[in-house]
């Protein structure tokens, strides 16, 4: 006789395993020490834990979960240096800052950049290669929407004047350095550039062949960033950086950083909303607060409040219509 007929329970039940239960208790990694990340490498992380130099790979319960530039880690393994060591990235601490970009405005996955940055420095040359202001123009809205300070790094105004490029960008109150080589070939305006990034996480931004890899070279003489040359046919310049590294700066830094990226030539910002862009500017917000729901605070929209405080004299239409070149950069893709 069967031990179970058609009317028991356990006669069409399958045969449970004995495995112990899952659990989420992670371990608590009490021995981790603290890192930063300076450069990414097909799945390798270059750290620096205190001043020692270490690499590490990313531990599996991080999952999917990034780890870029300018991150605050923590670390748990061998974090000596020693060749052929390796450490574990155990955790990611909350960013402060996010720079990203997305490689086309119809490309919906964004790319984050670097993290933790404070300043966003977008380099440019005043001539050879000639600037390209659309570029320009969106690298400043990303940075306002990443919540960074932007500042104007011109280059190589021994070659043309910078007064034409600021005059597009004085309205919007974007400070700016100047620099041009002299004629002992050392990089003259070094000294305000250092200025501005002391105390600062910087990130330069800027089309290849502005001289950036010089700029930096000059900040941070260790670096070694190799540096080439701009076409003459195309008024391009060829990549020189291939991936971005985070530099501390000398003694003159006061603690800062500075990030090298390798030159761009696209910036999408399909990730950027119109709301977050004019709060970057809270004297141009305030003006929007009756404005009528989904306006974009664009040159088209029908009863702006932009457009009512340059009626009334209470805003400066320069200053309005310098934002709303910005806000249209966000979809202009020819630059």
């Amino acid at each position: 006789m069967p031990r179970y007929d058609e009317h028991d329970v356990e006669h069409y039940d399958r045969p449970r395993r004995r495995t112990r239960p899952r659990t989420k208790e992670r371990p608590a990694h009490e021995d981790a020490v603290d890192g930063v990340v300076v450069t990414v490498d097909r799945g390798r992380f270059t750290l620096l834990v205190g001043d020692q130099v270490v690499m590490a790979m990313k531990a599996r319960p991080l999952g999917r979960k990034g780890v870029v530039v300018g991150d605050r880690v923590r670390v748990v393994g061998d974090v000596s240096g020693a060749d052929g060591s390796l450490a574990r990235i155990v955790e990611v601490t909350p960013r402060q800052t996010i720079l990203r970009r997305t490689a086309d405005d119809d490309d919906p996955v964004e790319r984050v950049l670097v993290a933790n940055a404070t300043q966003l420095v977008v380099v440019t040359a005043l001539a050879d290669p000639e600037p390209r202001p659309r570029l320009i123009d969106r690298a400043l809205v990303a940075a306002y929407d990443a919540g960074l300070a932007p500042l104007l790094c011109l280059t190589k105004s021994d070659l043309a004047d910078p007064e034409v490029l600021l005059s597009t960008y004085r309205s919007l109150g974007v400070p700016w350095v100047v620099t041009h080589r002299g004629p002992d070939r050392t990089i003259q305006g070094l000294d305000e550039v250092k200025e501005r990034l002391s105390g600062q996480v910087s990130v330069l931004v800027g089309h290849s062949g502005v001289g950036k890899s010089t700029l930096v070279n000059a900040l941070v003489p260790d670096a070694r960033r190799e540096t080439g040359h701009v076409n003459a046919v195309t008024g391009r310049g060829r990549h020189t950086s291939t991936s971005a590294v985070l530099l501390p700066l000398p003694t003159w830094g006061q603690g800062g950083w500075i990030v090298d990226t390798p030159g761009i030539r696209s910036f999408g910002l399909a990730h950027v909303q119109p709301e977050h862009l004019i709060e970057a500017f809270p004297d141009l917000d305030e003006m929007t607060e009756d404005c009528p729901r989904g306006c974009t605070h664009g040159e088209e929209e029908p009863e702006c409040g932009l457009d009512e405080a340059i009626a009334r004299g209470e805003a400066d239409p320069v200053r309005v219509a310098s934002f709303r070149r910005l806000l249209a950069a966000r979809s202009v893709t020819d630059y």
